[in-house]
């Protein structure tokens, strides 16, 4: 059982190149519209880069948030709130628009840092003036495997959408890692034990399932009170680098430097019995959720395996990376980005298969 080691300060974790981005194929496009992913939306990414001008977005302390505030044509701007608006009911009622009438479109922001150069939609209620936000973005397939992959194995359900060549996700609330390690780590009523076992449990399940890239600040810290103290999960939010790296600790968060508070925080609170109990629990967890949505899983791997979602040297450092670590030559068999991430899978979730598989046997007996 692997134990947690903060990152090299030698060894970069920075992508060794820009992601490119992959069109959704007619494998992926059909699985899509078979579970109710893909639907006709309004408003497409295409139309919202028609904007005139932006204006930088700063923070509280007056630093560059990376995103702008974008300014449309009043000719084009009345389309496009309405449209914008319509996709809201879409994500939260099911295209139910009865309730649209006092919806409105507050901001349109655009970033232009990372792959997928979002536009983050702020909705308001004008009765109360209650807000918000839903993202639109290039449609990416490496991103969608990515948000398939988290909402069958993750504990957390996604809502998201495709139109061609449009992507649009629900927003996932939390403190960002980053923020939370400078304004909330150090507070007395953080429970540290608590997070360093959350943080173990996310480390496991971005290893198994090979999300990678996942720095604090393309994850999220949800909070909620609990009895006498507070429960932490952690939430990726960032899926643009599903299974396409090469380097296998790209896909253990333990090994950004941007996570050694994290890390050290187990490192002084967990010991190597309690790391191995928690890793122990999320594999059982996963495999739990793996076996429930089988046939949906197996559909959508099936068609990831024959489509190219990393070039074939990153594929091919992968399999010897993976090979070596866990002391086998079972992953030179794969041919496919796809092909790596079923046989990690089935690697890793070996043990948890077999017994619920035999405890399946014993109930339907």
């Amino acid at each position: 059982m692997d134990s947690l080691q903060p990152a090299d300060p030698n060894e970069s974790g920075k992508p060794s190149q820009r992601k490119p981005m992959y069109p959704i194929q007619s494998g992926l496009r059909q699985y899509l519209r078979h579970h109710g992913r893909e639907v006709k939306l309004p408003v497409s990414y295409k139309d919202l880069l028609h904007y005139t001008y932006s204006v930088p977005i700063c923070d509280k302390e007056g630093r560059d948030t990376l995103w702008e505030k974008t300014i449309y044509d009043k000719r084009d701007w009345d389309y496009i709130r309405e449209g914008l608006v319509k996709i809201y009911a879409i994500l939260k009622t099911e295209g139910d628009f009865s309730f649209t009438s006092h919806l409105d479109v507050a901001r349109i922001d655009y970033c232009s840092f990372g792959n997928s150069h979002p536009f983050r939609i702020r909705i308001v209620n004008k009765y109360n003036d209650n807000y918000d936000h839903y993202y639109i973005k290039v449609a990416d397939a490496s991103r969608i495997y990515g948000l398939e992959l988290e909402h069958i194995l993750s504990p957390n359900r996604i809502t998201f959408f495709t139109d061609e060549g449009t992507l649009v996700e629900e927003h996932i609330p939390g403190v960002p890692g980053d923020v939370f390690i400078t304004e909330y780590l150090a507070d007395p009523r953080t429970n540290r034990i608590r997070l360093a076992k959350e943080f173990v449990k996310f480390n496991e399940r971005c290893f198994v399932r090979l999300l990678g890239d996942m720095r604090s600040y393309n994850f999220v810290v949800d909070i909620t009170p609990d009895i006498e103290d507070y429960q932490y999960r952690i939430r990726a939010i960032d899926f643009d680098q599903q299974s396409y790296e090469g380097r296998k600790n790209f896909y253990r968060p333990q090994f950004f430097k941007e996570n050694n508070a994290f890390v050290a925080l187990c490192l002084q609170h967990l010991n190597q019995e309690s790391i191995s109990q928690y890793q122990a629990e999320e594999r059982t967890l996963i495999t739990f959720r793996l076996a429930s949505s089988r046939y949906r899983i197996k559909e959508l791997l099936d068609i990831m395996t024959r489509e190219q979602i990393s070039p074939p040297e990153k594929v091919m450092q992968l399999k010897e990376e993976l090979n070596l670590h866990f002391h086998t030559s079972i992953f030179s068999r794969c041919q496919s980005m796809g092909q790596v991430v079923k046989r990690q899978l089935k690697h890793t979730l070996q043990k948890n298969l077999l017994l619920v598989q035999r405890n399946l046997g014993k109930t339907n007996d």
